[in-house]
């Protein structure tokens, strides 16, 4: 099976590619803006017609996207997003090679939800942000475009390699810092919020039971647990084997600034704490899992602990 996968050098697209070549059945192309892409396109800037032209010669049987931007202002986020899903939707209706693809899709596409549920393939989308919209529109894009797709919605992500600016990722710096300092307190904040956290490795499984399947449509990927990120910090204190107090602070969610692990000075008295998680989703998100199960055989097979384990190894080796 030859299959064209956009975006390797990704954080998701890291472990899609391993995942991808420990299958011998697999024959992989990597199409990127890298040095280190096997095709160095650019989804944002390119056009369709050069992209057809490659799909042509290289005629994959699957082509999956796990390219796109996290951050950044609302026109980077719509280029990288959504633009980009449109060259990909227009080069392959162009093509002659008929290959299915698998878009990257977020739970930040949902939006809020009710605290307590499990928010289903079926929920309407209500993205609270622009990087869940540029998301959504991704997926309108796919769903509406006639061809063999399929979107995994995939949750909060989390494992080897979680990016240092992101919650997780913050966390895991400020228990660096605190036991490089030894310092026996740690002040968080913004650790109210519920998330679903999945395993980076567990989502690389589902998109490559995904490129083996017929489903079509949207399909969540998540645990189906939602966590509240302060229950992470301790646990990520444990496998850390810090032996301080976490404090957390006080105060309303806010427009603030994020203040896990950073010192709270007296110019901070009194402001709000801001939520950690920019991604328009409020205090809690949760996936309904079962049509990925239903549909693609996948359950999660990594719990959260060994994810923070594994993210404490990557931040343990920068003291």
């Amino acid at each position: 099976m030859r299959v064209l996968l956009i975006g390797a050098n990704g954080y998701l697209g890291r472990f899609v590619a391993d995942r991808l070549l420990a299958d011998p059945a697999v024959q992989l192309t990597a199409l990127g803006r890298g040095d280190d892409a096997d095709v160095r396109f650019d989804l944002a800037s390119g056009s369709p017609g050069a992209l057809t032209r490659f799909l042509d010669a290289v005629h994959p049987g699957v082509v999956i996207n796990c390219a796109g931007a996290t951050r950044g202002g609302a026109r980077e986020l719509t280029r990288h997003n959504t633009v980009a899903v449109a060259t990909v939707c227009e080069a392959l209706r162009r093509s002659g090679c008929g290959a299915r693809l698998v878009q990257i899709g977020c739970g930040a596409e949902y939006g809020p939800s009710q605290p307590g549920s499990s928010t289903a393939e079926d929920a309407v989308p209500r993205p609270g942000g622009p990087y869940g919209v540029s998301k959504l529109a991704a997926t309108e894009l796919v769903l509406g475009s006639g061809l063999d797709a399929v979107v995994l919605r995939v949750f909060s992500p989390a494992g080897p390699g979680t990016p240092a600016g992101s919650p997780l990722g913050r966390l895991a710096e400020a228990l660096r810092r605190a036991m490089q300092s030894g310092d026996g307190e740690l002040k968080l904040g913004g650790l109210g919020v519920q998330r679903d956290f999945i395993d980076v490795r567990d989502v690389a499984r589902a998109v490559h039971a995904a490129s083996l399947s017929a489903a079509q449509g949207v399909i969540n990927i998540g645990s189906g647990r939602a966590v509240r990120l302060r229950d992470a910090a301790a646990v990520l204190a444990r496998v850390a084997g810090y032996g301080g107090t976490l404090h957390e602070l006080d105060g309303p969610p806010g427009p603030m600034r994020p203040v896990i692990g950073h010192p709270r000075t007296e110019a901070d008295l009194g402001a709000p704490v801001a939520y950690p998680y920019p991604d328009g989703c409020g205090s809690w998100q949760q996936a309904d899992v079962r049509t990925a199960r239903d549909r693609l055989g996948w359950r999660p097979r990594i719990n959260l602990e060994e994810s923070l384990a594994d993210i404490w190894m990557e931040a343990a080796c920068r003291i």
